[in-house]
This record gives structure tokens, C-alpha cells and sequence, in this order.
């Protein structure tokens, strides 16, 4: 990195927030001291065994900010991400509020790294589910072309948030004490139960969640006739993210094939040895970086079999879904500081 630079993280105190800066603590991040920002302050959090104040957003608060982490809903983004772009910071935010505009990069950097430069102040992180589908997927693109993705997803409950974990912690208290399930964070009983909605419905009566998936998937490889659909799924598990990815290329490609790209592939590990009953699984994936890939078979649903595939995988959706992968863009953007 070319200088020590400075860093706020807003949202600091949500569950994004906290791992942002345990992931600058990880990885050296060549910074001082972080801002931390909340929509309210009065708390301390620890960074390198010191504790930090959390201050509540103002309009100063970006003053001498190179780069600011946003860890904060798509509408007050829209109200701060202006302000810190203002006061000279760079944006990077995980929100869904700027993905899809036209002069904001949206980026993965093991995929799409020289996009960064052409940012105007603002960087977007994609969706968690995007990320890990793309992380495993991209490589096959590059070597093969997918010209169609099928994908269903299996995502966590601290997708939603503290809310989410408090409520199976709870759903599973209480049903193992015979007591009336509380319902509150999710449309449904979440604890035994699965639900096929995330965000709302929209267009054909896809969730916003699904839409995202088709959406920033065309715009990180940059491949705007790509064909996706998707479905998103509610489980009963704690962190970790996972998918079914099938996938039609314009070449024939192999599963042998696709393993030797995955092994080579930055941010993949290749767990596939079905008959040893080794596939990715949630409790293997949490709290760590990697994507694991499994499960590549062909796909029998395709006359020649040849042109298409079937991949799981699995990753954790609150770091490299969304902390790991903006500290990584906050890695780039520092060296052109």
C-alpha cells in the first residue's frame, strides 16, 4: 500500500460492521485509527486490544476520510453516500442502493478487479448470494462462456440480521419446550421450517432478492445476454450461504475439466468426493473466506450432457458475501491513494 490511510466504517455496531473491522484487523489494513459511525453513538468497540468510540453520523463525520465502509440500509446510503463523497472519501458500499447504476462499478475483485477504475467516488459490493454464485462460476465463464444459469439458494438466517439469529435461537427453544413458536423476523416459523421468499415479489413474481442474482451477475462479467433465474430460499441454519448452480455453456466443457479450473481458480476450494461423502456444507464454510465448490456433474437434462453443468456451493455470506469482499476493493482503492 502506498500510505497509511484513513478508514470509517458506518454501520459499524450492525453484524457487517463488526466483522469489517475484524477483517481490517486480519488482513493488516495499512490504516490508523478507524472512524466508527452508527446512526448512534455512545458505545466503544475494540481494534487492536484499544477501544474506539462509535459516533453518531453527522454531517462532518467524513472530514479526512480516505476510504468509508458502508454497512447500512439502501435509502440511508442514498442520504451519506453523497456527503462522504463530498468530504474526499471513497464509497464502498453493500448496500443494494447503487449497484445497478450505470458509472458505479460493482465489483468482486478476484473477477472483475479493473473495474474499480472508473469509479466516480462510489464502489458497490454485490448481493452475498451474486458472490458466491460468481466466485465459483466465473473462472468456468472465462474458459467455457455460460450463456444460462439456473440457480437456487439457501441462505442463512443471519442474512437477515441479529433479528434473524435471535429468532431460530428462540423458535428452537421454544419448540423444544413445547411452548407457542414467536414469529416476528421472517414471514413465517423459520425453526424446522424453510420459506421460498426473501425481499419482496416484483416483476413475474420473482423477489428482489432473485432479481439481483440475474441482474448484477450480467454486470459483473459483463455479460449483459446472460440468461438467469433464480430462487431464494430461507433455511434453518445459522451462516453460511448455499447454492445450486446449473449452468448451459457455449462450449463443451467437462466436470474434470471444471475441477482443474476451480483448483487453480483465487477464493475457491474444491471439495467434491461424493463416494468419501465430501461436498460443501455450511459448518465447513462459516467464518471464513474461500468458496467451496462441490457436486460437479454434468448436466443430464441437456441432450449431449456436454454443454452444461451442476455445481453446489457454499460460503459465508457475512465475510466474503459482503465484509471480506469490500475490504478487499478498499485494499485496491489504497494503493492509488
Amino acid at each position: 500500500m502506498s500510505k497509511t490511510v484513513n478508514v470509517a466504517i458506518f454501520g459499524a455496531t450492525g453484524a457487517v460492521g463488526v466483522e469489517m473491522l475484524k477483517v481490517l484487523e486480519e488482513r493488516k489494513f495499512s490504516m490508523d485509527k478507524p472512524r466508527l459511525l452508527a446512526s448512534r453513538g455512545g458505545r466503544t468497540m475494540k481494534w487492536r486490544g484499544e477501544d474506539v468510540p462509535v459516533d453518531a453520523i453527522a454531517p462532518t463525520s467524513f472530514e479526512g476520510i480516505d476510504i468509508a465502509l458502508f454497512a447500512v440500509e439502501g435509502d440511508i446510503s442514498r442520504e451519506w453516500a453523497p456527503v462522504a463523497v463530498k468530504s474526499g472519501a471513497v464509497v464502498i458500499d453493500n448496500s443494494s442502493a447503487f449497484r445497478m447504476e450505470p458509472d458505479v462499478p460493482l465489483v468482486v475483485p478476484e473477477i472483475n478487479s479493473s473495474d474499480i477504475a472508473t469509479h466516480k467516488g462510489i464502489i458497490a459490493n454485490p448481493n452475498c448470494s451474486t458472490i458466491i454464485a460468481l466466485i465459483a462460476l466465473a473462472p468456468i465463464h472465462r474458459a467455457a462462456t455460460i450463456k444460462r444459469l439456473v440457480a437456487s439458494t439457501y441462505q442463512a438466517v443471519s442474512g437477515a440480521g441479529k433479528a434473524g439469529l435471535d429468532e431460530l435461537e428462540q423458535q428452537t427453544r421454544e419448540y423444544a419446550e413445547g411452548k407457542p413458536l414467536s414469529v416476528s423476523a421472517f414471514q413465517y416459523q423459520i425453526a424446522f421450517n424453510l420459506i421460498p421468499h426473501i425481499d419482496s415479489f416484483g416483476e413475474d413474481d420473482y423477489t428482489k432478492e432473485e432479481l439481483k442474482m440475474r441482474n448484477e451477475s450480467r454486470k459483473i462479467l459483463h455479460a449483459p445476454e446472460l440468461r438467469v433465474s433464480c430462487t431464494c430460499v430461507r433455511v434453518p441454519v445459522m451462516r453460511s450461504h448455499s447454492e445450486s448452480l446449473t449452468i448451459e455453456t457455449e462450449r463443451a466443457i467437462s466436470p474434470e475439466e471444471a475441477r482443474e479450473i476451480l483448483k487453480k481458480a483465487p477464493g475457491v476450494k474444491v471439495v467434491d468426493a461424493p463416494s468419501d461423502k465430501k461436498y460443501p456444507m455450511p459448518l465447513d464454510t462459516s467464518d471464513q473466506d474461500l468458496i467451496y465448490v462441490g457436486r460437479i456433474r454434468p448436466d443430464q437434462s441437456l441432450e449431449d450432457g456436454k454443454h452444461g453443468l451442476v455445481l453446489w456451493v457454499s460460503g459465508d455470506q457475512i465475510r466474503k458475501g459482503a465484509s471480506t469482499n469490500a475490504v478487499q476493493i478498499a485494499e485496491i482503492v489504497s494503493q492509488k491513494l
